[in-house]
Formats: C-alpha cells, structure tokens, sequence
C-alpha cells in the first residue's frame, strides 16, 4: 500500500516539472517581445513579414521530445522557403551587377571611340586650315603679282631691236633684210603683250627723205602683216626722213643719216607674264641686254 502511493505521488511530480516549465516558459515569452521592436517588411530582403514563432507550442513546449519527422518537416518549410528566396534574390542581383557593369564598359569603350573619332576630325580640320591658309597665301601673292602686271601693263620694254638697210632710192627688201625679219617675227605668233615699232630713216633733205623713209618702213610692215599675219593694231610706223640719230656716248654730236635703213623694235609688257600664270618678271628679267 505504501509502495503504490510513493510511486503515486513521483508519477505526478514528474508530471508537473514540465507543466511548470511551460507556464515559466511562456511567461518569459510574452514579456520579452514587449522589450524588443517589431520587424517589419522593411527590414527583410526579401520584402515579406519575418517568420513568427508558433503560438501554439504543445505540451511540450519548442523542445518536443517526441517530434515526428513531419512535424520538423512543417517547422522548416518555412525557412527552407525563405532561404530559397533569398538564394533567387542574390541571384538576381548578381546578374542586375553583371549586367549594369557590361554596359558600363560598351559606355565607357563608345564614349573611347567617339573621342578619337573627334580626335581624328580636330586633326583633319587642323590640316584642312593649315591648307586653306597655304591657297590663301597662294592667292595674295597671285593677287599682288596680277596687281603688279596690271600696274605696269601699258609700261612696254625693249625686246629686241633689228636694223635693215636699203640701197639708195630702193624700198625692196633683200633676202639678208627677210631672213633678218623671219627671225625676229617667227617667235610672235605664240605671243602676248607686245608692239613693233618701225622707223624708216633716209638721207636727203626735206618732204623727199621723209617719203623715202616712209616707202622703206611701209615695206617692212607689209612684210610682216602677210608673211607672219602680225596684226597691224601691234605696229607702229613712222617716216623720219633724215631725222637726226641720238649721239653715242663717244660723240658730242647727234649725226645724220647715210643711205636708207629702217629700225624694228619690238617692245613687251607683262601681259604674257599675266596670262601664262606665272609671277611678274622683274626688271631685270623682263629687258634682257641688247
């Protein structure tokens, strides 16, 4: 009798220390959340509530001696779930990184490009300008050139000068006179710019020696405007009789004329020079020694 109420009253002490545990348990429970903040959404990574523990416990309270495997299965899909969505998340971001970087770098490679494109475009443009000052250059000096060949267009030179003579009383010219006159004339034909001066001079005194004159001189034109199609608008002619010939430097005197001749003087400007494109000859260049 005694042995079965001792083993009575273990029975129920044993019984009681875990409903003991329990009470004590959730006492501990309902203070303590009363202590700490409340997580919310925004505090989760994945933007959904953070799991609760379970209100409901059992008798056994979190440890339960006797779980089944279902009972731990249905405590940790929970987790399982939420380790997963993170897991996805983290994935997600990674490939987003990924992503912003490649386009990062396809920015940073167009933006490279685009500035040697400009580079080359300044260079191009820098050469284009050093160009454009050289035609500019070009062009002043073509303008002052033309300016120069314009200023001095009705300023003729003396080119060459060719000195035929005539029996006297005869006007016809002879072969040494022809040959004399083709050598000069030949030349004119691709020429520009010039004018032949004719002067007949002839002894005897008065009106007779200026005709004379003007009969040889005229013969000398008339060769010159058939044979070689000289234009007559580039002759000038004149008859001066027994007109006094300038003195050379050894005379002190000017002296008449003996017999009958005729001066031809061809006289240039720079019109030529202009048409052919080239710079102005110089005084030098233009008026080559007799």
């Amino acid at each position: 009798m005694k042995t079965s109420s001792l083993v009575t009253l273990l029975l129920a002490g044993t019984l009681a220390v875990p409903a003991i545990a329990q009470q004590t348990s959730s006492t501990a429970d309902q203070t303590a959340p009363a202590a700490q903040t409340t997580p919310t959404k925004a505090d989760s990574a994945t933007g959904k509530d953070p799991l609760q523990p379970a209100s409901k416990e059992g008798f056994w309270g979190r440890m339960n001696p006797f779980a089944r495997k279902k009972y731990v299965q249905r405590q940790t899909d929970p987790i399982r779930d939420r380790v997963n969505e993170l897991d996805e998340l983290t994935a997600t971001n990674g490939k987003a990184i990924k992503d912003v970087d490649a386009r990062a770098q396809q920015g940073i490679q167009l933006a490279s490009a685009k500035a040697n494109e400009a580079d080359q475009h300044a260079v191009d443009a820098g050469n284009k300008a050093q160009l454009a000052q050289q035609t500019a250059q070009q062009a002043n000096t073509r303008l002052t050139g033309v300016e120069q060949v314009v200023g001095n267009i009705d300023q003729y030179q003396a080119s060459t000068q060719t000195e035929i003579r005539f029996k006297p009383g005869q006007s016809v010219l002879s072969k040494n006179a022809k040959d004399a006159l083709d050598e000069m004339a030949t030349p004119l034909k691709t020429q520009r710019g010039y004018i032949i001066e004719v002067q007949g001079f002839s002894s005897g005194h008065g009106q007779t020696a200026i005709q004379n004159s003007q009969k040889m001189a005229e013969s000398v034109v008339r060769y010159l405007v058939l044979t070689h199609d000289i234009p007559v608008y580039r002759i000038y002619l004149v008859g001066m009789g027994n007109a006094p010939v300038p003195a050379d430097a050894a005379d002190t005197k000017a002296k008449h004329t003996s017999g009958g001749r005729v001066e031809i003087s061809l006289l240039k400007n720079n019109l030529e020079t202009l048409a052919s494109g080239s710079a102005p000859a110089t005084d030098q260049q233009a008026a080559p020694a007799k």
